[in-house]
């Protein structure tokens, strides 16, 4: 078969896919460090059975489509998938939580739309919402951060929680869990207290939540790295980050009893992951530098609205899948005007 050849110029790609993927994956070395650190070896544990379980299903589905399964497996799009599911999953979360997850993400919300660059929604926050919506007791319960933990794990031991649902020593399992600062703010505030009550508890640090600040920073670091790279645009994560701080400092200024600081949101949950590594997603964000301000705004203005009246303590997932949805429209309104139509320059 001939296919048709357009006339020159001709761009040629400056990276591979599995290139790009790869680069992802080694800016998110700093923000898993600060998890291994703050969190103990669950975060690999979960890391591991992640990217395995997903190669697996990746293989799978492929072959089930009659694809060449070596191809689609080294583009890495998969472990990229399973990567930043894993990272959002609590430490200890249960091994069947990370397996039901992976598949999820892989088998429905990739594959089944047709593979890499047909999913209209981010796969790992499909798998991830799914796990919140179905298990939210397993995945709420975080282990305390290095400063506050009375025990931390080793590998042995977290292997044990992750697969046998055994602490150390015999103890409980449930003495090793612990809500996160967004989940205990919020169901603190439900209780009438007020901001400083609240950010007085141990739980709290200088900045945010005691740990979840240095991941934050973490990913900050790896995001920024991205875009020295060019690998992602700047309009969404400024979009997201601007809105988000935005909205909470004049929420802040009005009410500081009721709403926390914006250094709070922006260093707490999983922002950083979210602004740079999953808004990003060039397949299912937006793709008109218009479009990509709007679409990453929309996204903080959200996650501000869902941690301080919504359900959950976090939205960065929703709030992602749901701007996936109107991704299409804001293209479609924001697209740059053409050379030679009247007006352009």
């Amino acid at each position: 078969m001939r296919f048709n050849t357009a006339p020159a110029p001709h761009l040629a790609p400056t990276a591979s896919t599995r290139r790009i993927m790869q680069w992802v994956l080694l800016a998110m070395a700093p923000g898993v460090a600060a998890q291994l650190w703050q969190f103990g070896p669950g975060v690999l544990i979960n890391l591991a059975l992640a990217i395995a379980i997903a190669l697996l299903a990746e293989s799978a589905m492929l072959r089930l489509r009659a694809r060449h399964s070596r191809a689609g497996l080294s583009d890495w799009s998969a472990v990229l998938t399973a990567a930043l599911l894993a990272v959002s999953l609590p430490p200890i979360a249960p091994w069947w939580i990370t397996v039901f997850g992976t598949l999820f993400a892989v088998v429905i919300g990739k594959q089944l739309y047709g593979g890499l660059g047909y999913n209209p929604f981010n796969p790992a926050m499909v798998g991830y919402a799914v796990l919140l919506i179905s298990f939210p007791k397993a995945m709420t319960a975080w282990l305390p951060p290095t400063d506050l933990a009375a025990t931390q794990l080793n590998l042995l031991e977290a292997w044990n929680a992750i697969v046998h649902r055994a602490g150390p020593d015999g103890s409980s399992f449930d003495a090793l869990a612990m809500a996160t600062p967004l989940d205990t703010l919020k169901t603190q505030l439900g209780l009438g207290r007020t901001m400083d009550e609240i950010q007085s508890g141990a739980l709290f640090g200088a900045l945010a939540g005691k740990g979840w600040q240095w991941v934050n920073l973490g990913y900050l670091a790896g995001g920024l790295w991205l875009l020295r790279r060019g690998l992602i645009a700047w309009q969404i994560p400024a979009g997201f980050l601007a809105a988000l701080g935005a909205l909470s400092l004049g929420f802040f200024l009005l009410e500081p009893e009721t709403y926390p600081t914006p250094l709070f949101h922006l260093l707490g949950g999983a922002t950083m992951l979210g602004a740079f590594f999953i808004a990003t997603d060039p397949v299912t964000a937006s793709t008109t530098p218009k479009g990509r301000l709007i679409y990453g705004a929309l996204i903080g203005s959200l996650v501000f609205v869902i941690r301080s009246w919504g359900g959950y303590p976090d939205g960065v997932a929703f709030a992602v899948l749901l701007l996936n949805l109107a991704a299409p429209t804001i293209d479609h309104y924001t697209r740059p005007r053409v050379y030679g139509h009247p007006g352009c320059t």
